[in-house]
């Protein structure tokens, strides 16, 4: 059989090895350290404005101090796109928030703002307006950004943008990962760059980046013993991590631009096909990393997404459904939602393929000769 081909699998630049000799050379192997700090420094250096990042263990752990930081408290609403990962929406669990789901819009796929405006409405008239809106740019694709800013600022409610798949991405020439009030990355293994695991928070001041960086590190006061005033966590992302990701920062732009030729390939493949409607973006102001192309399989061309998913993974190629929206999880049963069913339909109807930077012209091959024996199915 074939070798696997994977959705998004961990490609490294060349140069990581070097700096994490650096950190056993100087014996920096602890949770913090200089490829920690010089981490958290190329990723404020990249993102392009005035900025403050914390480097943390997780994307998940990044939005969980977010909100913290936001001081959510039990029993408060906070908004959260459904069609996402379940990661967006633990962390307001975690707190014994109450998270209320609102659906995509056709464009993006991201929060549709007369779903949101509807949700903070909801809130109001039970008298607990929501203390934060979860944004989330998916698959890569920004959120419409002005959209969300306009409600945010007119009920005055934060924003926690949720850029765990969209570092590269811009709006409007600006980077993905600098809308919110706090902002959050992720680097885990099948992201557009990785640390192995890890994440990072950003923030609009230095105050509320050493209060992350507080929080993550078991929240010591200063004294000559351990003291603690406040609950922390052991969130602080490692010197080693670190390392792999300043090798991976060198090479960000050019897995941004690998995964956007991905993107042009599968355009090239589908140009004239109506059964397969590939996500792009909806006009100049978006640009996509294009972390992972998506696909949507018209359901009248006698295909559906199982179909698809099994015929290639008899050819050994790895593809996945769309998240599942979090209103529809069993662990979310009875969640308040907001919107109609374009996140269910995506979930039934949408495919996620081969996106990864190191994916070879064989690779290719394989994947347009599996497309087209599916034609020929019909």
């Amino acid at each position: 059989m074939d070798d696997k081909i994977w959705i998004s699998s961990p490609h490294m630049g060349g140069t990581e090895m070097k700096y994490i000799q650096d950190a056993f050379d100087e014996n920096w192997i602890a949770p913090l350290g200089p490829n920690v700090n010089g981490l958290e420094k190329d990723l404020e250096t990249y993102l392009g404005k005035e900025v403050h990042v914390a480097a943390l263990s997780s994307g998940t752990a990044a939005l969980h101090l977010a909100l913290i930081l936001l001081n959510i408290k039990a029993g408060d609403y906070v908004i959260c796109q459904s069609l996402t990962f379940s990661a967006s929406a633990n962390p307001i669990i975690y707190l014994g928030a109450v998270p209320i789901f609102v659906d995509s819009e056709k464009e993006t796929w991201n929060l549709c703002p007369n779903a949101v405006e509807d949700a903070i409405k909801f809130g109001i008239s039970k008298g607990k307006k929501p203390k934060a809106i979860i944004t989330v740019s998916l698959y890569g694709m920004p959120h419409q950004v002005d959209e969300i800013k306009e409600i945010s600022q007119r009920f005055d409610i934060p924003i926690i943008e949720d850029s765990a798949e969209a570092l590269g991405s811009t709006y409007k020439n600006q980077k993905c990962g600098t809308f919110g009030d706090f902002s959050v990355i992720s680097f885990n293994g099948n992201k557009i760059i990785t640390t192995s695991g890890g994440g990072a928070l950003v923030a609009k001041n230095i105050e509320f980046k050493n209060k992350a960086v507080f929080l993550s590190t078991q929240a010591k006061d200063e004294a000559p013993h351990y003291e603690h005033t406040s609950i922390g966590y052991n969130y602080r992302m490692s010197n080693i991590s670190a390392g792999i990701g300043r090798g991976q920062m060198e090479v960000l732009d050019l897995r941004v631009q690998q995964r956007r030729k991905n993107h042009l390939f599968y355009k090239e493949l589908f140009k004239d096909n109506s059964r397969f409607i590939l996500h792009t973006e909806p006009n100049e102001n978006y640009f996509s990393n294009h972390w992972l192309n998506v696909i949507t399989i018209d359901p009248d061309q006698h295909y559906t997404q199982e179909m698809v998913r099994e015929k290639f993974l008899r050819k050994n190629i790895e593809t996945r459904p769309i998240w599942k929206p979090m209103h529809l999880q069993p662990i979310f049963k009875g969640a308040q939602y907001f919107g109609s069913d374009l996140a269910e339909r995506l979930f039934q109807n949408g495919l996620c393929l081969p996106s990864g930077s190191n994916l070879t012209e064989k690779d290719l091959q394989r994947i347009t000769a599996t497309f087209e024996e599916l034609n020929q199915l019909l």
